[in-house]
């Protein structure tokens, strides 16, 4: 095979047998700087506007690539898993056709994932290839009811329950979602994304189950992220109380349980832990367990809490420090499980799938979230623009721009640096923080808060403490989809009495609200920013100064309609103007800055000099704009000519799509907006 040059600026996706660890942005194919054990099965490449600046020039590379014929260009075959379309598929595989299928879906992952036109982390679906295989071989779904907790464990198993040939269209428009539906399929027992919920849905159907008498099984899945929040332990406390039957395995990557500190990769689990695993799962096992219960609880006296006590400190003895905190809440602890090995998982799930009353039981399995084959492993890699596309317009090694959360966090940098009393952390703890004299900024994504709303109550509204609340992924988060949209911060936000709610239009007026934020001492404050990139594509750092409280901006003068958009809607409103603008309408275009306190001369102005006004917002029903109809409904300006309309996000869930897709199906865009004020001008919109 000849020299392929080595300053091609593509994007690559190669698919190959062996290791490929980290390709060079420049690669010459046999030279020492592509490893030399690599069979290339397949390549793809992605036209960068790194150092070609012209399409011509960009296809004249295509000229110094290897032959066509030196490469495999065919499919990587999966004769297992094109004969599987759902789990009853699984019961006859054997082990060793059970753990080829896991290869198989690791390659189809990589692969096909990887072409999806949407940023997809696939870590976490990878880890759990073989807990998936080895859940489906035992449990037989949907009768037996399988919960995940986050979406991102799931892919396999959306492969194995008859989505594989949609797989491409994840967390595309009409695709599938990127987490587990009830809507989307039989098999997802549970609509899951925050995490966090699977073994409280679990433990529901489990009740329900026992009180009809039935006796389908109940698996929650629960990653160690999840292990960080209370609802979890509350679940746990309560599963064990009332010792219905169901399993919770507890998917350990070694993040947030215990974080890794010895050199090297994480600790493989030896063979000792895998025979104490399969021992402690046993008939035999169990049911002398429960026997010499049962003895010392008929003998009497203390002879029962101290065979308890005996077991505890065996288990205690054999399993990992901490197996005791699951027993406390009264689940029978298995582990630690290799969650890679296939026949130690499916060994471990048989015992405990068999016994009928056997309680809440969990089993801790570790997985590796890195994981990579010795044999046959096809690995992959490759360079994708932001957004996922592949075109000429988009590019792979273009300069990406900021997002508000790159300039918020510069901007947080700036006032540390004036302020050391500034720290970050959550809702409770940050009040805590604030009585004993510091200022907190508690950064949440919007759909996160929803879950702290109690503590934003009680612990910080009601005492007045200055809490300043970083709403971040607020409004439509784009593939994320309804699970993890921020549609509902300003209307729950804005409807408590002592909190400051505001929004910044770009990436200058969120420099101006930190600073703001830092300088409130005497009430809770918040933010919110999107998720998307800022408006301006330069890399300056902007420094913020404090604004007034409650005081708007008026960015354009006009006359005829006024449009009062509140955060980053008031981009799209420009751009409503700029339409209206070639029609000879003349449009007033106001940042609202603040949904609470509102501009209140502002807003008479606007409504004394105009016959129409039209609030935007990208929220629900009952935030920034009910806000506004109070105030004009109670000061009389309806009373007059004005009239007004809201645009609003419509009262429904958006699903997963590309920004501008859902944009457009929330009708926001600048297009609605300017449809809106044509239909309130009539036929004859043209200005005199």
């Amino acid at each position: 095979m000849g020299t392929a040059s080595a300053k091609c600026p593509f994007g690559v996706a190669v698919h190959s047998h062996g290791k490929l660890g980290a390709l060079p942005r420049s690669v010459e194919f046999s030279s020492s700087g592509f490893p030399q054990n690599v069979n290339v099965s397949s390549i793809s490449l992605y036209p960068s506007s790194a150092s070609v600046t012209s399409s011509k020039e960009r296809i004249s590379q295509i000229g110094s690539l290897p032959d066509i014929d030196d490469f495999y260009w065919e499919k990587v075959p999966t004769p297992i898993l094109d004969v599987v379309e759902n789990p009853i598929h699984l019961k006859n595989l054997s082990s060793k056709e059970l753990k080829q299928l896991a290869d198989e879906i690791r390659s189809e992952l990589s692969s096909m994932l990887c072409m999806s036109d949407t940023q997809i982390s696939l870590k976490a679906s990878l880890a759990v290839v073989e807990l998936t295989v080895a859940i489906h071989h035992v449990f037989h779904a949907p009768v037996d009811k399988i919960l995940w907790d986050v979406g991102e464990q799931t892919y396999a198993h959306k492969v194995l329950t008859g989505r594989r040939s949609l797989m491409h269209t994840m967390r595309q428009k009409n695709g599938l979602s990127g987490f587990t539906s009830r809507s989307e399929s039989a098999y997802d027992a549970f609509g899951a994304a925050h995490g966090c919920n699977s073994v409280s849905a679990g433990l529901g159907m489990a009740v329900a189950r026992d009180l009809k008498g039935k006796r389908e099984r109940v698996v929650a899945v629960i990653s160690n992220g999840t292990t960080m929040a209370g609802q979890v332990y509350e679940a746990m406390s309560n599963v064990g109380y009332l010792d219905s039957n169901m399993v919770v395995i507890l998917n350990d990557s070694r993040h947030s349980l215990h974080p890794k500190i010895e050199e090297g990769p994480k600790t493989s689990i030896n063979a000792m832990s895998s025979t104490l695993s399969r021992l402690q799962s046993s008939i035999s096992f169990r049911k002398f367990r429960e026997v010499a219960k049962g003895v010392t609880k008929r003998i009497g006296g203390g002879m029962h809490e101290l065979a308890a006590k005996v077991d505890e400190y065996a288990r205690g003895m054999m399993g990992p420090a901490g197996s005791t905190l699951f027993e406390e809440l009264g689940l029978y602890y298995i582990g630690p499980v290799d969650g890679n090995n296939i026949d130690d998982l499916i060994s471990v799930l048989q015992e405990v799938a068999s016994l009928d009353s056997m309680g809440p039981v969990l089993v801790h399995v570790i997985t590796e979230e890195n994981r990579r084959e010795e044999d046959n492993q096809k690995s992959e890699m490759e360079y994708k623009h932001q957004d996922g596309s592949r075109n000429f317009d988009s590019l792979p090694y273009a300069i990406q721009r900021r997002t508000y959360s790159d300039c918020f966090v510069e901007a947080l940098v700036i006032e540390t640096e004036k302020d050391k009393d500034i720290v970050a952390h959550a809702v409770t703890f940050a009040a805590g923080l604030s009585c004993g004299g510091l200022k907190p900024f508690c950064i949440i994504p919007s759909a996160f808060l929803q879950r702290a709303y109690d503590q934003v109550v009680h612990d910080v509204d009601q005492q007045k403490i200055p809490v300043r609340f970083i709403i971040t992924s607020a409004g439509l988060v784009g593939s994320d989809g309804p699970k993890q949209s921020g549609a509902f911060d300003i209307t729950f936000m804005s409807c408590l009495p002592n909190m400051i709610v505001m929004a910044p239009s770009d990436e200058i007026e969120l420099a101006h609200m930190v600073a703001t934020a830092a300088k409130v001492d005497d009430q809770p404050v918040c933010f919110r920013y999107p998720s998307s990139a800022i408006v301006t594509s330069d890399n300056f750092i902007h420094i913020g100064s404090p604004i007034e409280i409650g005081k708007g901006r008026v960015l354009v003068e006009g006359k005829d309609v006024a449009l009062l958009g509140y955060g980053s809607m008031v981009q799209n409103c420009l751009k409503a103007h700029s339409l209206l603008a070639k029609l000879g309408i003349d449009v007033t275009v106001a940042d609202a800055r603040f949904c609470k306190p509102l501009d209140i001369k502002l807003l008479r102005q606007l409504c004394q000099h105009h016959s129409f006004l039209i609030t935007v917002e990208e929220g629900s029903i009952g935030g920034f704009g009910s806000h506004v109809a109070q105030f004009i409904a109670l000061d009389g300006q309806l009373d007059g000519r004005i009239k007004w309309r809201p645009i609003v996000l419509p009262d429904n869930y958006i699903e997963h799509a590309s920004p501008r897709e859902q944009l457009d199906m929330a009708g926001l865009t600048g297009h609605h907006i300017a449809a809106t004020a044509l239909s309130l001008l009539g036929p004859n919109p043209r200005s005199p």
